[in-house]
């Protein structure tokens, strides 16, 4: 199961609409515990495509984010990107990009502006999306 606090969950969505018409993306930062995922600090990155339809994050900014997860003891847990106009399913290029089985890929859809769907994935070795259960907690 994969926990992110009320309050992580809120400025992902708050960052995700302020980067309209664009794509935004960032870092997921956490611990894992008996199999669980605890999502603990967001990092908000710049997306340089600027892109509707695709992301890269700047890497010196992933840098930053790496360098800040391991002095406050957290790791790598996955990362999230906005679908400004689309579902919040991976695409071609998203199931493409998933590098790593072991990480969480949050996709989120603001086709609805008022009404933004969250979904998690992670993907196997043959990249196939699985869609992973998360939980909103205080």
């Amino acid at each position: 199961m994969i926990y992110i606090r009320y309050k992580e969950y809120c400025a992902i969505l708050d960052y995700c609409k302020s980067q309209l018409p664009i794509e935004a993306c960032g870092l997921l930062g956490g611990k894992k515990e008996e199999g669980n995922c605890y999502v603990e600090k967001v990092y908000f990155l710049s997306n340089v495509e600027k892109s509707r339809n695709h992301f890269s994050m700047i890497p010196r900014e992933q840098f930053q984010a790496a360098k800040d997860m391991r002095r406050d003891g957290h790791e790598l847990l996955g990362n999230f990107h906005s679908h400004p106009c689309g579902k919040p399913w991976p695409s071609r290029e998203d199931k493409r990009l998933a590098c790593d089985t072991n990480l969480i890929y949050f996709i989120i859809s603001l086709m609805e502006r008022e009404n933004p769907q969250l979904k998690a994935y992670t993907y196997d070795q043959k990249k196939n999306a699985i869609c992973e259960e998360f939980k909103v907690i205080k």
